[in-house]
This record gives structure tokens, C-alpha cells and sequence, in this order.
């Protein structure tokens, strides 16, 4: 395979007295998801950043209640959506005290997280570090997604394991070797909040601090590093090694737990395959320069072939090399937002019910709710939706359509698709309206009261017409695969994916050059949200028999919905 361009176990007898096995990987079953139904992989529940020091001196004292440490006042960084200014993302630097490695190599991948579990782990790069070096990790993250950092020496040895929660913002890291990684393979974990970006852990704020090592093809994480020598991994500036391991709240409750849990192989062949091969065999090895940047949305877009679990379909067989939306549909895909049918079809031109694009919106974004909850009349606690209807009514994105009722059986028409992202994303426009909807030749068909919206849409780049894309035909049926374009210029709106290339996105520019004022110029700036990348957004179910994560592959004889 050619390169995707871009610029065992020691004795440690004392270390598993006080340590609990953890398992990295599990096999997930993927003939469920592809039928449309909840996977058998244990549901994962919510977990915030919480501060939480894990107490467990001696063996004995397992079942003490945790703790928390050096926590000043209740931290608000466990919500789901970035706070307007920060930057959710991460800083890496490897460490070494003693011992004389001079590089080590860092495969960085992410489970993000999703309101009921994580993702599949997607591959973020190998990357080449000196040590002391750092790095910056930024766009495409959300707090609560995991980080899992692989170490290997040069000659390509396994030698660490690490796993971090990223926080809301300015994540700072820090992994700390042993003297002999080879043969000690221990990694020191040290991270926390760094606001003003000074390279340290801000002050009155968590510093958590664990250890993880190595057993045999998995990891231990532990609870204490009072049984061992801990001098060799202390750095200058970063805090004194705690008598006991300090974790995120994640990290010791729930299902989702990595302390105290079962031992499995860490290289499960549902890893993606890159993951499973050895660094610079299937991708290039990136060389990190001092003050390094990368862009994790793009790195996620340019290793999808490789990058993403083998049990993921992204490539469909009515969706030719060359089709339109092949990107953005293998994009969402990848993401665990929609899927396909059990046939290996995708049916690009097919409806959308309001079900199923509730499902997918759940999926795809994760925001403050706005109002109460609504009781629909034609949505039952035990359908299949009823979930996503509720929490995307409550974010704001769908409206009842007559009284009470829902109408989740029919179809989209594009404006209800344009009208719901306006509204749920809370996109206003400046500038002048009529000036931005000029770009369009039948801008004449826009109610009055959806053109501030549609103009909103149009000025951060999420309008797609296809085949003309001056044409947007508002009230025809929206298609799966126009939705799926949509949906994707919507996250890459927020900042959370990368830009993909399309002559059928009505362009930023455009916008800029028909309106000619810097006003207009400025407005395209994207408000941030976070989305949540997660799940099926199925629609190879029956919705009337079965409860998937997604839609429903009840096409016929709707008409588009109206607001």
C-alpha cells in the first residue's frame, strides 16, 4: 500500500499486586449494527471530567470511596459543548528523565465520545517525537472523547500505552518513560487544564496522574505507585508523584471504566488496519518539528481507508468512485452517523423520514437543550426513535407538525432539512439577505419567513444544490444522499470535520464576492458547537418491529413535510 503523505512484558511482581487489569479493545459484533440494531457491545453511559482521586493503597482497601484532589470549585467542563473561546483540543509532550532514548513514536488515535458510548477508535497518525518535544493537537474534538497513545522505540518495539479524557478545552499532556521502556514498560501519565497555554497545568485545577503498564498484547492501569520506584519518572515542573493514582471520574465508574477491568488483547482484529500494522508500514511516519500544529479533522479524513474499524462500511455498492456525494456519505459513515443496508446498498436517492433524520441530528450533535420535552401522540415510549425525537426536539432542530403530533413516517422536503440545521444550530445571518439569496435563481420560492435563515445557511457554506447548484428547489423530497452532503456541511460548519472539496457547495466565496462588503466577508466566520459523532443513524429496519439506532427503510408515498 502506498503511504498516505503527511508533512514485551518485564517482571513486575510488585505492580500487579497493586493493579487491576483493563482492556483496550474488545471484538464488537457488527452483523447487529448492520441490520439496524443496538450492537452487543455494552452501552457505555455518560461520563463527565469530573476530578476523582482514586484511593487504593493496599489491595485490600479496593472498595474505599474515591476522592477528589486538588480541586478548588466544581468544574463545568464535562459539558458536551465548548464553551465559546476555548479550544477543545490537546497538547502532547513525551518525556524521559533518565535513560537515554533521544525518539519515540507516538500513534495517536480517538474514541469520541457519544451520549451513549464511544465510537469505533479511529487512527490519527504516527508521529516521530524527540524527547521533550511537544505537539498540538486541535479542531475535530469534543470534551469526553478519549485520546489512546500507542509508544514504540524506532525499532518499531511496543513499549507504552496511555489513554487521556479530553477536557473542554486546553488539554495539556504529558507521557513520562521509564529508564528501559524495553524491558520496564511503564508510562507515566500527567495532564490537566492549560487556559493561558504556558506549557503547565493551571493552578486550583485537577492534575491527574496515573500509571499504565503493559501486560504481555494489553494494558493495566494503576492505582498506586507506592510499590515502586517513582524518582525515574518525575520531570521538573510537573507535580510530585501522589501515593495514589489520580483518575477521571470516567475512567473508575460506569462501563466505560478502564480500572479494574477484565484483560483482553489489545490488537483485536476489528481494529482498523493501520493500528494493527507496524509504525511506517501502511502510512508515513510524521517527523515533529518544535511547535508543531496538526489538524485532527483532516488527519481523520485523510487516513479513512485505513483509519477506521474494518467492521465500518464506508463504501457502498450503488455509490459509484465518481458520484457526487461519495465523500460526504463515506465521511458520515466513518463517523457512525448514517449506514447502509444489510444489501451493501445505500440508496442515495431514497426519502428521509423525520425519524430518521432525528436520528441522525442525535448523532451528529450534541447541544444544550433548549425547551421541555414534548409528549407526541404518534410517538410511543417504545418506538424506535422516540429517544432521538425527544432530545432533537429539545435541542431545538424538529417542531411538532400539527398539534401534537410528529408525523416521524414523513418524508423531508430540502427546506424542512435547511430550516431544521438554521434553527437547531441557532444560525443567524447579518448583512443583507436578499443580497446573500441573489446567488440562487429561483430565490423568489423562499417564504419570507425561512429567507434569514436559508441566507444564515448559505453564508457559512452548508447549502448544497445538486446538479445546479444556483437552484435550490426547496420544496422538492430531500434525498438520502442530499441530506448526507447537508448534514456534513453542517458539522464542518462547527469546526469539528474537515472542508471537503465540492463544485455543488454554494461557496463562502461566493457569498463574499456577491455581497462585496467586508461585513458580509467577516459574518462567514462559523459559530462553534460541538458535534457528537456517534452512532448508527441506521435505516435498514422495520421502525414498526424493531429498535435500531437510525431510520427506517419505509420509503414510499410521502410528501414533504411542512413546518
Amino acid at each position: 500500500m502506498k503511504y498516505i503523505n503527511q508533512s514485551n512484558f518485564a517482571q513486575l511482581s510488585k505492580f500487579v499486586l497493586a493493579a487491576t487489569s483493563v482492556a483496550i479493545f474488545s471484538p464488537i459484533a457488527s452483523v447487529y449494527a448492520a441490520l439496524g440494531f443496538p450492537t452487543t457491545v455494552a452501552q457505555i453511559s455518560d461520563n463527565s471530567t469530573g476530578q476523582q482521586l482514586l484511593a487504593d493503597k493496599k489491595v485490600e482497601t479496593r472498595s474505599r470511596t474515591t476522592i477528589e484532589r486538588q480541586t478548588s470549585t466544581t468544574q463545568s467542563r464535562n459539558s458536551s459543548v465548548s464553551a465559546k473561546g476555548k479550544k477543545t483540543g490537546f497538547s502532547l509532550a513525551i518525556w524521559q528523565p533518565s535513560g537515554n532514548f533521544s525518539e519515540v513514536i507516538a500513534r495517536i488515535s480517538v474514541k469520541s465520545k457519544g451520549d451513549n458510548g464511544y465510537l469505533k477508535e479511529r487512527f490519527l497518525g504516527d508521529y516521530k517525537y524527540k524527547i521533550k518535544q511537544k505537539a498540538k493537537f486541535a479542531k475535530g474534538l469534543k470534551a469526553g472523547d478519549r485520546i489512546v497513545v500507542r509508544l514504540y522505540d524506532i525499532q518499531n518495539r511496543f513499549i507504552g500505552y496511555s489513554e487521556f479524557e479530553c477536557l473542554s478545552a486546553n488539554t495539556t499532556v504529558n507521557l513520562i518513560l521509564s529508564a528501559k521502556p524495553t524491558e520496564y514498560q511503564v508510562v507515566r501519565t500527567v495532564y490537566g487544564v492549560d487556559a493561558d497555554q504556558n506549557g503547565t497545568i493551571d493552578r486550583g485545577t485537577t492534575t491527574y496522574d496515573y500509571f499504565t503498564q503493559i501486560r504481555k498484547q494489553g494494558v493495566i492501569f494503576l492505582s498506586s505507585s507506592q510499590t515502586f520506584q517513582g524518582s525515574q519518572f518525575q520531570v521538573e515542573g510537573l507535580s510530585t508523584i501522589a501515593a495514589t493514582s489520580v483518575y477521571p471520574l470516567s475512567f473508575t465508574q460506569g462501563e466505560s471504566a478502564l480500572v479494574r477491568q477484565s484483560f483482553v488483547s489489545a490488537f483485536s482484529p476489528d481494529l482498523a488496519e493501520v493500528l494493527q500494522a507496524t509504525p511506517g508500514r501502511l502510512v508515513q511516519v510524521i517527523e515533529v518539528s518544535d511547535n508543531s500544529s496538526y489538524d485532527i479533522s483532516q488527519m481523520l479524513m485523510n487516513y479513512r481507508q485505513v483509519g477506521i474499524s474494518r467492521s465500518l462500511q464506508v463504501g457502498f455498492s450503488d455509490i459509484s468512485p465518481n458520484y457526487w456525494a461519495k465523500d460526504f456519505i463515506a465521511k458520515l459513515a466513518s463517523m457512525e452517523i448514517l449506514e447502509g443496508f444489510p444489501d451493501g446498498t445505500f440508496r442515495p436517492d431514497a426519502s428521509v423520514t423525520r425519524a430518521q433524520f432525528a436520528a441522525m441530528l442525535r448523532k451528529a450533535f450534541a447541544k444544550g437543550k433548549i425547551r421541555q420535552a414534548a409528549a407526541f401522540k404518534d410517538v410511543s415510549t417504545r418506538y424506535w426513535a422516540y429517544d432521538a425525537i425527544s432530545e432533537v426536539y429539545q435541542m431545538g432542530f424538529l417542531n411538532a407538525v400539527i398539534g401534537k403530533d410528529f408525523n416521524p413516517n414523513q418524508s423531508l422536503s430540502r427546506l424542512d432539512i435547511l430550516v431544521a440545521l438554521a434553527r437547531g444550530l441557532n444560525y443567524q445571518t447579518s448583512g443583507s439577505t436578499e443580497t446573500i439569496l441573489s446567488v440562487y435563481s429561483d430565490a423568489t420560492t423562499i417564504r419570507s419567513e425561512y429567507r434569514s435563515l436559508i441566507a444564515a445557511l448559505t453564508q457559512r457554506g452548508i447549502v448544497v444544490n445538486y446538479p445546479n447548484v444556483k437552484m435550490l428547489d426547496v420544496e422538492r423530497v430531500a434525498t438520502r444522499s442530499e441530506v448526507s452532503a447537508l448534514l456534513y456541511q453542517a458539522l464542518s460548519s462547527t469546526g469539528q470535520v474537515a472542508n471537503i472539496s465540492s463544485q455543488y457547495v454554494v461557496g463562502q466565496q461566493q457569498v463574499a464576492v456577491e455581497e462585496q462588503t467586508e461585513t458580509s466577508r467577516q459574518s462567514v466566520k462559523p459559530r462553534r458547537h460541538c458535534n457528537q459523532g456517534i452512532g448508527n443513524g441506521a435505516e435498514g429496519c422495520d421502525p414498526g418491529n424493531s429498535h435500531p439506532h437510525g431510520g427506517s427503510n419505509d420509503e414510499g408515498g410521502r410528501t414533504p413535510g411542512k413546518k
